[in-house]
């Protein structure tokens, strides 16, 4: 007669093991289950960005910045182009849900692991610049020539491996955002108090005189002010 084993008759080597196993298995569908919510959440989102301008959109575009269609490093053009789209703070921070809910990940995180240092500060300085509504108060005039100010120490200090650079295309887009002459006077005056150096002369040294008098162009081109 086969005997009934109960659980009273379980060694406790067999009442470990059984223990372990059921953990195993809830465990193993919580895990399972959190994994079909995210995709469950991340589809939802996916179907957000195919209309331009949207959170989920923007949030995309970044990514894809990240990712630059598996090259090494980071599209920056891409990204600062993409920065330069998200119209204010508030839209920012949905952008960032997005994101987190796009790929399970920190955007600002992320952020921080793609770029160089001097790359972040000119990315966060964009975004610093905006103001804190869609449609709302500009910022300031000063905050404004702060921002300009550290872009383009960014964009001098910019390095390539062990060797010192120049980001280029960082100085045009600040001067392409200056809407006067004024304002890139003013934002010598900024640069020189914060960093204790001349605007004009450190642009000099990071540009051959044939970048120099093209860049300056961009700014004689613009109003006085």
């Amino acid at each position: 007669m086969k005997k009934n084993t109960t659980n009273n008759d379980l060694t406790l080597k067999e009442k470990l093991l059984y223990s372990l196993i059921g953990i195993g298995i809830v465990g193993g569908g919580v895990f399972f289950g959190r994994k079909l919510v995210l995709k469950g959440v991340a589809n939802r989102e996916e179907k957000k960005s195919f209309d331009d301008g949207t959170p989920a959109t923007l949030a995309k575009q970044i990514k894809m910045a990240f990712d630059n269609d598996g090259w090494w490093g980071t599209d920056i053009e891409k990204l600062r182009t993409t920065l330069r789209e998200i119209p204010s703070k508030q839209v920012f921070l949905q952008v960032q849900a997005s994101y987190k809910k796009l790929y399970n990940s920190n955007m600002i995180t992320d952020m921080s692991d793609e770029l160089q240092a001097t790359e972040y500060n000119e990315m966060l300085q964009i975004i610093a610049q905006k103001p804190d509504k869609t449609g709302g108060k500009p910022t300031s005039p000063i905050l404004s020539y702060d921002g300009w100010a550290k872009r383009l120490k960014a964009a001098f200090d910019k390095e390539y491996g062990f060797l010192p650079g120049t980001d280029e295309e960082g100085i045009k887009a600040v001067f392409n955002e200056m809407p006067t002459q004024k304002a890139f006077i003013m934002t010598g005056i900024v640069y020189n108090k914060l960093f204790a150096s001349n605007m004009m002369t450190d642009l000099k040294g990071e540009l051959e005189m044939w970048e120099y008098n093209d860049y300056m162009k961009i700014i004689l081109s613009k109003p006085k002010g």
